[in-house]
This record gives structure tokens, C-alpha cells and sequence, in this order.
């Protein structure tokens, strides 16, 4: 397979870039950064910026497979940028992928894009789009993955997967962040639930990339549908937070915020930052305070059905090789080795 990874310098489309090389296969990667471990470890990196559809276009020739991970996944920043990134860029995608006949797209989505502020208990993809999103991001990506599987035909196969809440080593954004504002203090979680999330491990995000591929050009079911990926094991949110943090040798928080606070918090701080203009993300919004509130998680039969999907690891187990790699890459100590002492 000749690939080309959009967004390779980030979390996910890094290791994805990775697996492939390290599968064989000849891999592309398109950012707007410059990332010479990339050129270093073998693969053809391209620098350009996803909403120039020249760039985008010049990266896609001679390609066999689009892997479409670039976007940008804020809580909140401005309007224009979600939608030139999010949008534009995976139109540009779109159109660089028929112009330059390239035959499969994968693209990351995100079970934001359905999203609407409530529970989300074991649905499926019949979920419909919210007639209203909460920020920019999940509205942005949720008109892109409509473009996209829209774009499916026989010239060009195309799939969206939305694997939720990624993590595990090499994670620059979910877990630094909360490592961070739980040593500052400023980690809170809300009362009430137990509030029920799904979460993927990298490598099983990976892998459902990989299985998409794979299936586009065999499997009729897989061409203009989307699929919720993530581990398959619901926990509370408290729990995963604790857990997540907990490698990092942190204390557990306790639930103390009430529900309603943390959303008239997240209200008045979003309309503080628009009226004072400020690019900085407010402490809480309400897409934060809602996600931190409800339950979400996810019924994988389509992705089991039609992919093949099955997680390899477990959250446990990712959980052990998260902590090892904090200890071992950042010189993080970690509670149990602490207690060795």
C-alpha cells in the first residue's frame, strides 16, 4: 500500500504513520509542522497546510490510500479556524483524492459529531446528527464526515471511524492535560452518576484504521457508513480520570462539583472569553461540563461486523504500559514504585 497520513505529527496520526511503515507498507505524511523524526525513521514527509488544496493535492499523488487524520480537536478557539481545518481541509481531501485517483479514504471522526448534551447509552450509528452542536469542533466534524462518506463512490471508497477518547504513550493532549490540572489542583469532576464513557487504547485505534483499509476494497457494507470504535469497556468517568492520572503516581480526585454549577460555570465563562476576546480556553465549558456529566458509550456491532473489529488490548493492560512509559520517557514516578521504597 502506498499511504499517505494526513495529521502525522499528532497522537494518532503519528502511530498510525508508524504502523504502516512498520508493516511495510510505503507512507506519506502531510502537516503543517515540520517533523524530522518522521523523515528519520524512513517516511516521505510533506509540509503544507491542510486547507491549501494545491498542497493537498501534490501529497496525494501516487497514492493508494488516504488516511485523513488532521484536524483540529480544541474545545474552543476561533470559528474560522475550526471550519478551514475541519472543513475545508477534508473537502480539499476529498478532491485532491479523485482528482489524483487515489481509490480508499479513512477518515477520523469523532463520536462528537453526534453529541447533542445527554446520555448516550449503548447507541448505535443510526444516531442522527444534533440539530445544534455545543462548540465549534464537533459541529465542524460532523459537517466533514457528512462530506465525506457523501464522497463515496466508485472511484473513491470512503469510511469514517470515530474512535472516542483516545489514549496511551505518546498522547501529547487527553492525558498531559489532566496530569497537569490535577498536580495544579484544578481537576474537578461532578457529582452524581456513575456517568458511564468509552475510551480507546491507541493501538486498538490503530488497528480499526488499518481494518477499515483493508475492508474498503472488499466489503460493500464499509463504503459511506461511519463506525464508533473504542475499547468496549464502559467505566465511570471518575474511575478513567482517577486511572489515567493515577499512572502518573497522583491521588484520586473525589466528585465535588454539582452538575448544575459546572454548567452555569462553563455558561458564563464561555460568554466572559467572547465578549473579552479571548483565544485562551476557559477553565470549563459547557461541552466539558456536559461530557463530564452524562454517559457515553457505544454499541461496536457494526465495527465488530463489518471490520472485524475486536480491541487487542484492554484497559487495564494499557493502563500498565501508560504508567511504564511515563516512568520510563518522562521520568515520572509512579505510586507503586514509590511504595518500594
Amino acid at each position: 500500500m502506498r499511504a499517505l497520513v494526513t495529521g502525522a505529527g499528532g497522537f494518532i496520526g503519528g502511530a498510525l504513520a508508524r504502523r504502516l511503515l512498520s508493516d511495510g507498507h510505503q507512507v506519506r505524511s502531510f502537516s503543517r509542522g515540520s517533523y524530522p523524526a518522521l523523515v528519520a525513521e524512513g517516511i516521505d514527509h510533506r509540509q503544507g497546510n491542510i486547507a491549501d488544496a494545491e498542497s493537498v493535492l501534490e501529497a496525494s499523488r501516487e497514492i493508494d490510500t488516504v488516511f485523513h487524520v488532521a484536524a483540529i480537536a480544541a474545545i474552543w478557539g476561533p470559528r474560522r479556524e475550526f471550519e478551514e481545518t475541519n472543513v475545508t481541509g477534508t473537502v480539499n481531501v476529498i478532491e485532491a483524492c479523485l482528482e489524483a485517483g487515489v481509490r480508499q479514504l479513512v477518515v477520523t471522526s469523532t463520536p462528537s459529531v453526534v453529541f447533542d448534551g445527554t446520555d448516550h447509552a449503548g447507541i448505535d450509528e443510526s444516531a442522527p446528527y444534533p440539530g445544534r452542536h455545543l462548540n465549534h469542533y464537533s459541529r465542524t466534524k460532523a459537517i466533514a464526515e457528512e462530506f465525506a462518506l457523501k464522497a463515496n463512490c466508485e472511484r473513491l471508497k470512503v469510511t469514517a471511524l470515530r474512535p472516542h477518547l483516545v489514549w496511551g504513550p505518546g498522547d501529547r493532549h487527553l492525558v498531559p492535560r489532566l496530569i497537569e490540572r490535577a498536580r495544579k489542583g484544578e481537576l474537578k469532576l461532578i457529582r452524581g452518576g456513575p456517568y458511564l464513557v468509552d475510551s480507546t487504547y491507541i493501538d486498538n485505534a490503530i488497528d480499526a484504521h488499518l481494518l477499515a483499509a483493508r475492508k474498503l476494497s472488499t466489503d460493500s457494507r464499509v463504503g459511506g457508513r461511519a463506525f464508533f470504535i473504542s475499547n468496549g469497556e464502559p467505566r465511570p468517568i471518575s474511575k478513567l480520570i482517577n486511572d489515567l492520572i493515577g499512572c502518573a503516581g497522583l491521588d484520586p480526585i473525589e466528585p465535588s462539583v454539582p452538575r448544575w454549577l459546572a454548567l452555569a460555570s462553563g455558561a458564563a465563562l464561555e460568554a466572559a472569553h467572547t465578549l473579552l476576546k479571548r483565544r485562551s480556553e476557559p477553565r470549563i465549558t459547557r461541552f466539558v461540563a456536559r461530557q463530564l456529566s452524562t454517559q457515553h458509550w457505544f454499541d461496536l456491532s457494526r465495527a465488530r461486523e463489518n471490520l472485524g473489529y475486536q480491541p487487542r488490548i484492554s484497559i487495564d493492560e494499557g493502563l500498565f504500559l501508560l504508567r511504564q512509559h511515563l516512568l520510563s520517557e518522562h521520568g515520572v514516578e509512579t505510586a507503586s514504585s514509590q511504595e518500594k521504597r
